[in-house]
């Protein structure tokens, strides 16, 4: 049976905590970072150029979702212990040495899209929204990092994403496209790459826009591509089989992995695909791996707090995975941890708790609002579920409920007030009516955004009792976090523009 994942986030986070405190008292435990000097590293080998780079982006991951997962933990380890409130558990990677911050404008916008931003760091170029790769007038291609430390070290490279793994961030780490949604074309430049691994979500448009374009699959199998598309084919994979696609088996939402709230025990998270990534790719040259944590960004789309928690802390675990692989190459390996934009503008504090947060709240979510609109409202729509049933699912996937129920205290924070069943009542007809959102009214779409109107209605309900507030459907311009860690990880601090993420990886490694 599925364990609610921000549960299985807290235990894991609190056996963290223990294990720290066992790191103190007897010595160190894998998943903890090994501090260099303590493993005869010189100054001389920190800030000389890693054989192993590592480099993580949350899309639409900024400081506000690292906090709010990181104060969730924190939230839910007071409860657990009825204990005074000492504040958040740190993420693994807000532990590293060096933090260092990034502004993300493009060439359009100080609230710049994937494409451009990740074209940014994958290239120290700036360039307009939905372009990836290609200076602003779309004739010029930049050169991706992936790509010259493939040509000019002999690197060894990897390319994974929760999302399709040709969406906008994979794709600027080996495409050149004058539109990200040439994704038959970016598919084409993926296989043409000749990267030696490619894993998450499946490729989009694999037969072409107009379906009459031989399958991408095909032809990444004829170019020597092993294609695997099961667990247990991916379990197997060895360094041993050459370059590969794993693509996951259950595939959620526009055909990329399941939110991280949705996810069987036995299936694999992002973790999973970084932990066999670092099997097939370790090789005494050395390799570049970029992993991308998608569902954040489209959790903070549909501003869906509890999905943006557990997809932040899945990535979390997909960063241990990599300090795993530091503790036994402490003097080769570079971490680095960033996101390409902020998505939603969460803010932890909203008007209606004033001073207070009730973050144990979300723990209430047990799916996202992806899987309840494709579980349960498609099934409201043909069935025409009346109201008041439709309360009881609410209840059992979210933990709102009314003042008539008998089975939760006077007190609760999760009873649903006149105003917000109100809303919730007009959300639900508003979605059994069948008409879209109509963009162009301006109520209706800061009540709704392009999303089902009960679904999201639901989560901002949620987010709002437990002091969590969105201010956009769209991204937004706040500064990313840059957190690193290994080999030259002192060039990252201070505050600087998202092009330099390249230019001090491309400095450290004397490329060209």
């Amino acid at each position: 049976m599925k364990r609610n994942f921000l549960e299985k986030a807290l235990i894991f986070a609190l056996v963290g905590a223990m294990a720290i405190s066992t790191v103190v008292a007897f010595g160190s435990t894998e998943n903890t970072i090994i501090n260099p000097s303590t493993t005869n590293a010189t100054s001389a080998a920190k800030s000389s150029a890693p054989k192993y780079i590592f480099l993580f982006i949350g899309d639409g991951m900024s400081y506000p979702q690292i906090q709010a997962a990181s104060d969730y933990l924190g939230a839910m380890a007071q409860a657990k212990n009825s204990s005074i409130l000492t504040g958040g558990e740190a993420l693994s990677f807000m532990n590293f040495d060096v933090v260092g911050s990034a502004t993300t404008f493009d060439s359009t916008s100080f609230c710049p899209d994937s494409a451009s931003t990740a074209t940014s760091i994958s290239t120290g170029k700036k360039t307009h929204s939905s372009v990836i790769n290609m200076d602003e007038s779309k004739t010029k291609e930049y050169t991706a990092i992936t790509e010259k430390v493939r040509d000019q070290l002999g690197y060894k490279v990897g390319i994974i994403s929760s999302v399709n793994i040709n969406h906008a961030t994979p794709a600027a780490f080996y495409a050149h496209q004058a539109s990200r949604n040439n994704y038959y074309e970016i598919a084409l430049e993926m296989v043409e790459s000749d990267f030696d691994y490619f894993a998450g979500g499946a490729l989009k448009q694999t037969t072409g826009k107009n379906n009459d374009q031989t399958d991408v699959y095909q032809v990444a199998k004829e170019a020597g591509y092993n294609v695997i598309k099961t667990q247990s084919e991916a379990e197997k994979l060895t360094a041993k089989d050459g370059k590969s696609i794993v693509i996951a088996e259950r595939l959620a939402d526009s055909d990329s992995m399941t939110y991280a709230n949705d996810k069987e025990n036995s299936e694999w998270g992002l973790a999973d695909y970084v932990k066999k990534g670092i099997e097939v790719l370790d090789n005494s040259t050395g390799f570049f791996m970029m992993v991308e944590g998608g569902k954040i960004d489209w959790a903070c789309h549909a501003n869906d707090a509890g999905s943006t928690i557990a997809d932040t802390l899945a990535l979390d675990e997909a960063v241990q995975e990599a300090i795993k692989f530091y503790n036994q190459h402490p003097n080769e390996t570079l971490i680095l941890v960033t996101g390409d934009h902020e998505t939603g503008g969460l803010t932890i504090g909203y008007a209606g708790t004033n001073y207070d947060t009730y973050l144990t709240n979300l723990s209430n979510q047990k799916i996202s609002y992806a899987k309840y609109d494709s579980d349960y409202v498609a099934k409201y729509k043909e069935n025409k579920t009346p109201f008041e049933t439709v309360l009881k699912d609410i209840k059992t996937n979210f933990g709102l409920t009314t003042a008539s129920d008998k089975t939760v205290s006077a007190d609760s924070k999760l009873i649903l007030t006149d105003y917000e069943l109100k809303k919730l009542k007009a959300a639900y007809d508003k979605t059994m009516s069948g008409v879209a959102v109509d963009e162009s009214n301006q109520e209706e779409y800061v009540l709704y955004g392009t999303y089902e109107p009960l679904s999201v209605t639901i989560t901002h309900i949620l987010n709002n009792k437990s002091g969590i507030n969105f201010s956009s459907y769209s991204h937004t311009g706040l500064p990313v976090g840059v957190f690193a860690e290994g080999v030259g990880e002192d060039l990252f601090s201070s505050y600087y523009d998202n092009t330099d993420i390249y230019n001090k990886l491309a400095s450290l490694l004397n490329l060209k």
